[in-house]
């Protein structure tokens, strides 16, 4: 991922904000009233829009200041989802074993972190690459790892790193709790701001889109 700064959207302002998943289905009509669907992407993105959240001319300004500092469209950032934040529901605590992120071999050293989404049906698997710093909990075969010490994260990336002697045997599920960001950027390169408006309770508008990996 190019041009990306690893600092967060002010998280008082997201919260406010509106937002969540986009998909894109194709859906054709056929001459027997029946539809083809198809989706165009595989994974689903985030849009957001930052100007539901502002709610003073000071946390405008805060705005406007990390839109030049972005230069617009140009760098990607940080973002916390307040409705999407966290390994499991908003509202728990992450915990070792609340995602499978992967089966050891006896071998392989780095795995992905993931957060499924679905009952077993047709779950949805997201590669999460922007953890928060010191959220990470790990677990092999449920026996919960030391940071530092059994592994590493990269929290540019969402990859963990099993130190030598603490590599996941043959068959031993891989598990993990943590709580991360989503990396977005400006979805325009201009902030059309009327004060006047802005006063009289009309909501900027600011789009965030997610970048996917």
């Amino acid at each position: 991922m190019t041009a990306f700064d690893e600092v967060r959207f002010p998280p008082a302002i997201s919260r406010g904000s509106s937002g969540g998943p986009e998909r894109q289905t194709e859906i054709v009509a056929l001459a027997s009233g029946r539809e083809e669907r198809n989706t165009r992407h595989a994974m689903s993105r985030r849009r957001y829009n930052a100007g539901f959240g502002i709610a003073t001319l000071d946390e405008l300004h805060a705005v406007v200041a990390f839109f030049e500092e972005r230069r617009g469209r140009l760098h990607g950032f940080r973002w916390k989802d307040h409705a999407d934040f966290r390994s499991g529901a908003p509202s728990a605590v992450p915990q070792a074993d609340d995602q499978a992120i992967g089966i050891g071999d006896g071998v392989t050293a780095v795995f992905q972190l993931r957060k499924r989404y679905g009952t077993g049906l047709r779950d949805y698997e997201r590669a999460i690459t922007k953890p928060v710093t010191d959220t990470v909990k790990l677990a092999v075969a449920g026996a919960e790892q030391i940071e530092g010490e059994g592994f590493t994260v990269d929290h540019a990336t969402g990859l963990v790193t099993f130190a030598p002697g603490h590599i996941p045997p043959d068959e031993a599920a891989v598990t993990a709790g943590f709580e991360f960001d989503v990396p977005v950027r400006f979805d325009t390169d201009s902030l059309v701001i009327n004060l006047a408006a802005f006063r009289a309770g009309e909501i900027p508008d600011i789009p965030i889109a997610e970048i996917v990996p």
